[in-house]
């Protein structure tokens, strides 16, 4: 599928107007794009201005200073009624439409379409049905929205931005509030979404491991840094998300696509494994304990041989080997509390 570019911001200013013409700028000089077909995710601290950035594409707050395209056009150009047949929106905020069935709440979707009396004619009616179909929310069409669960209420509220059938998806933390099932489930939706339909999503988020698999691209927004652009695999690179992320010891492990607190000072402990994923997880052991896996050709006095999940050693200088029979032994008997 053709990738194109849908969002443009040029010099971008985002905040909030205030008395006589005035503003308080969060960001400027921002510079970046949305293509199609690509899932974007929005990454930063807390209060880094995610949602101030997000309102502004949405067009429900104008920038401040610079250029903004939407489709090719300034967005200055774009009526409201074009914008809401071009952008939709999914914002963090519980829905407050209990009443409604969640067939109503995604027929909402067509409002731009249908004109000042909301009627459906067939075609809507189909659309309506076809986006709850690829949300995976069919099933409860006829449920109330406050018999939902916050994940069936956030594919409920994504079926709705499907039936307005706009090539720009803008998520202010659709995984908030969510479970890991339904989180994962809503990360996979929208970058199928953008696969399939060839839709420019975009997503604030933060939660690292998901964007780091499945986004196209991230935006890295922070006061210091500004936004960085790029693809996940860039980022990490060039060492952007330690910048962004990064303070007070926290770190990117490349090694596990995570932060974590190192201890350079930690014990450091010889691993053998039969695999991999014992190798991963007897590492991880050892991080939260405060030792750290021995790098190669380092020499220690002590280390641990895992040779499955039930049969494992650990060996200390001058002392007995102690076998253990799970990772819970091997801990206890790591920490001292082993009975011997």
């Amino acid at each position: 599928m053709e990738q194109r570019r849908v969002v443009s911001g040029e010099s971008l200013a985002v905040g909030y107007r205030t008395g006589r013409g005035g503003g308080r700028r969060v960001h400027e000089n921002l510079s970046f794009e949305l293509r199609s077909g690509e899932l974007t995710c929005l990454m930063g601290p807390n209060g880094a201005g995610k949602s101030t950035l997000l309102r502004t594409l949405g067009g429900s707050q104008p920038p401040l200073a610079g250029e903004l395209s939407i489709d090719g056009r300034p967005m200055a150009e774009c009526g409201q009624r074009r914008l809401s047949r071009l952008v939709g929106v999914v914002l963090t905020d519980r829905v407050h439409a209990g009443g409604l069935r969640v067939r109503e709440l995604v027929a909402l979707g067509r409002y731009p379409y249908t004109g000042f009396f909301g009627g459906l004619d067939r075609d809507d009616r189909r659309i309506v049905d076809a986006s709850m179909r690829e949300a995976g929310i069919e099933a409860k069409a006829e449920c109330y929205v406050s018999e939902l669960s916050d994940g069936e209420r956030q594919k409920a509220m994504i079926a709705k931005v499907l039936a307005q059938q706009c090539p720009i998806i803008l998520l202010d933390e659709p995984s908030a509030f969510l479970d890991v099932a339904s989180r994962i489930e809503v990360m996979h939706l929208l970058h199928d979404l953008a696969r399939n339909r060839g839709c420019a999503v975009l997503m604030s988020t933060h939660d690292v491991g998901s964007a780091l698999r499945l986004a196209d691209r991230l935006w890295l927004l922070s006061p210091q840094e500004g936004l960085c652009c790029g693809t996940p695999e860039d980022m990490i690179a060039d060492g952007s998300l330690d910048r962004v992320f990064g303070r007070n010891g926290i770190v990117f492990d490349r090694r596990v696509g995570e932060f974590r607190r190192p201890c350079a000072s930690a014990e450091a402990v010889g691993v053998t494994a039969g695999g991999e994923e014992l190798a991963f997880w007897t590492e991880n052991l050892l991080l939260r304990y405060g030792r750290r896996p021995a790098e190669r050709g380092e020499k220690t006095r002590t280390s641990v041989a895992v040779r499955s999940c039930c049969d494992m050693e650990l060996r200390r200088e001058g002392a007995p080997t102690v076998h253990c029979t799970s990772f819970g032994e091997l801990a206890d008997a790591l920490n001292g509390k082993s009975d011997g």
